[in-house]
């Protein structure tokens, strides 16, 4: 199947031409790319968000094929889904899923369903493809949208990912997410410090702790959760915080703000 692009002229420009001279904007020439096997990047309008997943995907030595995760944003389909086969459609051209790494993921999972419903309208694995088709060329992608669960689940997930990288293929593992959302810009940078604090520990648990301690309203704490367990089954032993900023940099706007992070795993 192909699925048609949801967020095309809305988080980003709708034509290739364009859509092409915006991601430029904010990617960075980095001579010592990172081998990473996981990044956090956020999936905001690419004015908002754009520097910060340009500055954290320009870091790392991208490999052919990324499993994207994303939070649900619009409720839809299982609470655990994966695409398997097929071609997402983007203005900066044609996008394929890995099926092989996208199968065998699947097959080692007790949670993970086979399900489009949940990426039909969904822009949080989207608004991440223009960037790594601009640093890749053809990059093969394993999308997923994952659900609010506990750690053990998350844990489980990861696992499975893992288990499918070491057996036979390879892929950088990108978790889409926003941090803080609309609170004053000093509040948010507090509350994102204590949550990026626990990606930098490698630490899940600790993530989904302070989440619920401090109120943090960060979307893609699930997807960022299977990254890090994931990555630690891989071998990761160390996170490096790339960029950070609000929306208030953007707008000026600083009473009302989304915090970004971009963290890289390795």
């Amino acid at each position: 199947m192909v699925r048609d692009p949801a967020a095309a002229g809305y988080f980003y420009p709708g034509t290739k031409a364009t859509l092409q001279k915006e991601v430029e904007k904010y990617l960075l020439k980095v001579r010592d790319k990172i081998d990473a096997i996981g990044v956090m990047s956020p999936h905001a309008g690419y004015p908002y968000s754009g520097p910060v997943a340009g500055a954290v995907l320009s870091s790392v030595e991208l490999k052919d094929t990324c499993i994207i995760m994303g939070p649900n944003h619009t409720g839809e389909g299982r609470p655990f889904s994966i695409m398997t086969e097929g071609e997402w459609r983007l203005p900066s051209g044609d996008c394929e899923i890995d099926s092989g790494l996208a199968k065998s993921i699947l097959g080692n999972s007790d949670y993970l369903e086979e399900d489009e419903r949940a990426h039909r309208g969904e822009h949080s694995v989207e608004v991440q493809i223009p960037f790594l088709q601009a640093l890749k060329g053809k990059v093969k992608i394993v999308p997923m949208v994952i659900a609010d669960a506990g750690v053990e689940i998350y844990r489980s997930i990861g696992k499975s990912i893992a288990k499918s990288l070491k057996e036979k293929y390879a892929a950088t593992i990108i978790a889409s997410s926003d941090l803080t959302h609309y609170e004053p810009h000093d509040i948010a940078a507090q509350k994102d410090k204590k949550a990026m604090g626990a990606v930098l520990d490698l630490d899940e648990a600790g993530l989904l702790k302070v989440i619920r301690e401090y109120d943090i309203s960060m979307c893609g704490y699930a997807p960022t959760c299977i990254m890090l367990a994931a990555a630690k089954e891989l071998g990761a032993t160390k996170a490096k915080m790339i960029k950070y900023s609000t929306s208030g940099e953007t707008t000026g706007d600083y009473a009302s703000v989304v915090g970004y992070g971009g963290i890289v795993v390795y």
